[in-house]
Formats: structure tokens, C-alpha cells, sequence
């Protein structure tokens, strides 16, 4: 089996693509053939070595990935059947979906959802079904489309861009903020109805601004996320699911004990198995046809370490899809 091995030298990451023996998977209950796997934002940097994501060597990427059941001592899954995996570690601290091949937890795997095949299942990959969990937090603070605008920061990234589609899609007035004018017609295809710069977030924010939002969805963290608590409606509710921007949230308590704001965190990686199930069917159901052909590239197991540099560098707009079989 080929695989991208990550490994350490002179305290440094390299990266390079192996064959290997199936007998080298870790332990795990299943073994999976691997089709699709795509390449995320913390693939990136674990490729690169420009984050502290892997700490044990040598280790294979990809934080998640599409394939069918080569061979099973779970009985939830049996050979041949399509299935999916995101988070839970994998790619992390478990071998990943870089590779043909992946031997994991039957716990870790998901049914492929009818309607769905591997090739779209990685187009909406993690990023999609992080998405999902944000747009499914916000209903469930009773955010709706009649409450007003949503807005999403990091907008042209994988989790921002899908939740700017399955926003539009339910009906919701979306506000979409990217740094790179290069994205806005792709944002307004997806179904943006206004964009605005990431710079009209990015200074300090103040305690309280202008009520403008009813409901967010932050991928960016930082200056940005505390820009946007400080604008929210009286009852908004902002789904926090990342920190592109930064890991500090310099804010007051103003918008949370004056606006009645709630800030909900949206994990990914450690979501129960129902939750993610319930995630998966809502994204077939909900997301249009176009979005598959939405800014969606392809690359191959060779080509994820140059592929990861130019996710770091902002070069890449959508999702990256690395071909495995």
C-alpha cells in the first residue's frame, strides 16, 4: 500500500510518500480500502510541520476519508460497504486517510448516507460536516430565517463556504467576510447575498456596537470573533468552530449579560455517533446540486505536501481532494 509517511529529521517534518505493508496499520476493527480523502486545514500543518499536531512519528496524515470496508471484525460493517470517517484522532494520533489503505475503530466509522457516493462525501469532507453542526446550533437556539442576517468569517475556507451553501439553501439572508476579493464571486454562488472584508474585524473590538446579526458562524477566532459578538442582535447565538485567526478572545462579558448573546462551541472531532449520523443525512439533504462542482480540485497522494504549503499560504479557495485509488 502507498502511503504519505511524515517523519522527523533534525527536529524537522518531513513528508513522503512510502509503500508499505497492511501489516504496519495500527490496531482497529476495521480495515478500510480508501478511495477519497481530502486535504483540511490541520492536514496542513501537520504536513508541513508548521503546527504541533503530530507528536508521535512516523505517522500518517489525513484527518478523514471515504472508502469501502476491506475487512471487518465489527458487524455494524461488513466487506464492500461504503463508508465514511472524520476526527476521533485519526490522522492525528492514529495513521489517517492519506494512504490506501486505513485499519480503525468500528466506533469511528459512519454508513455512507444514500444519495451520497466518496467523491462528494470528501467534497464536504470535515469542513462540511462541521459546518452542519453549526447550522444545526444555531436552530436549535432558535435561530431562524425570519430572525435576521447570519453571518460567516472565513468565508472562502472549507467550513465558512459550505455553511454559506447550506445556509442559503434553508432560506437564511447570509453575510458572508473574506480577506481575498478573489472570492467573492465564488462566495455569491454559493449564495452569499453580501461580503464584506475580514479588515472591518480585525481592530480592537469595543464592548458594544450596533446590533446587526442574528446568528454567526466564526471559523476565524480572536479579533474577529470578538468584532462579531459585539454586533450581535439582543439573543443572537454565535457557532464558534475554529481559530484560523488566532485562539484568544479579547471581549468583555457586555454582549453575554446585556444582549443575551450565547456563544456555542461546535466540535467536530469527538461528536457522538448519532449526532454526526443526524449531521450527515441533513448535508444530502440540504446542500444543492451545484455545490459538488463548486470550486472543488483534485490531487494526488504525491501532491499533498505541495498542496498543504499552498493551503497555508491562502492560495487555495474550496476543497482540496486528494485521489487515492
Amino acid at each position: 500500500m502507498q502511503a504519505l509517511v511524515l517523519e522527523q529529521s533534525e527536529g524537522k517534518t518531513v513528508a513522503v510518500v512510502k509503500t508499505l505493508s497492511p501489516e504496519a496499520l495500527p490496531a482497529g476493527e476495521v480495515t478500510v480500502d480508501i478511495d477519497w480523502s481530502g486535504l483540511n486545514y490541520k492536514d496542513a500543518l501537520a504536513i508541513t510541520g508548521k503546527g504541533k499536531i503530530i507528536r508521535q512519528f512516523p505517522m500518517v496524515p489525513g484527518i478523514d476519508f471515504a472508502g469501502k470496508v476491506h475487512h471487518s471484525e465489527d458487524p455494524r460493517f461488513h466487506t464492500g460497504q461504503a463508508v465514511i470517517l472524520t476526527g476521533w484522532g485519526v490522522g492525528e494520533n492514529h495513521w489517517g486517510g492519506l494512504a490506501e489503505q486505513a485499519r480503525v475503530k468500528g466506533d469511528w466509522l459512519v454508513a455512507m448516507p444514500e444519495g451520497l457516493d466518496g467523491r462528494r462525501a470528501m467534497i464536504i469532507g470535515t469542513a462540511g460536516l462541521t459546518a452542519m453542526l453549526c447550522v444545526m446550533a444555531l436552530e436549535e437556539g432558535g435561530i431562524t430565517p425570519e430572525e435576521g442576517e447570519i453571518i460567516v468569517t472565513g468565508a472562502s475556507g472549507g467550513v465558512g463556504s459550505t455553511a454559506v451553501a447550506l445556509l442559503s439553501a434553508l432560506g437564511y439572508q447570509v453575510v458572508a467576510v473574506s480577506g481575498r476579493e478573489s472570492t467573492h464571486d465564488y462566495l455569491r454562488q454559493l449564495g452569499a447575498r453580501a461580503i464584506l472584508s475580514r479588515e472591518a474585524f480585525s481592530a480592537d473590538a469595543r464592548p458594544l456596537e450596533k446590533q446587526r446579526w442574528a446568528g454567526a458562524i466564526d471559523t476565524v477566532g480572536d479579533k474577529v470573533l470578538a468584532n462579531v459578538l459585539a454586533q450581535m442582535n439582543y439573543a443572537g447565538v454565535v457557532a464558534a468552530c475554529g481559530l484560523a485567526g488566532g485562539f484568544t478572545l479579547p471581549t468583555t462579558v457586555m454582549p453575554f449579560i446585556l444582549r443575551n448573546v450565547r456563544l456555542q462551541g461546535v466540535d467536530s472531532v469527538n461528536a457522538p455517533t448519532a449526532r454526526r449520523v443526524e449531521a450527515w443525512k441533513r448535508l444530502v439533504k440540504t446542500l444543492p446540486a451545484d455545490f459538488y462542482q463548486q470550486a472543488t480540485r483534485e490531487i494526488t497522494l504525491q501532491e499533498a505536501p505541495a498542496g498543504a504549503m499552498r493551503l497555508l499560504n491562502n492560495e487555495i479557495t474550496g476543497r482540496t481532494l486528494v485521489k487515492i485509488r
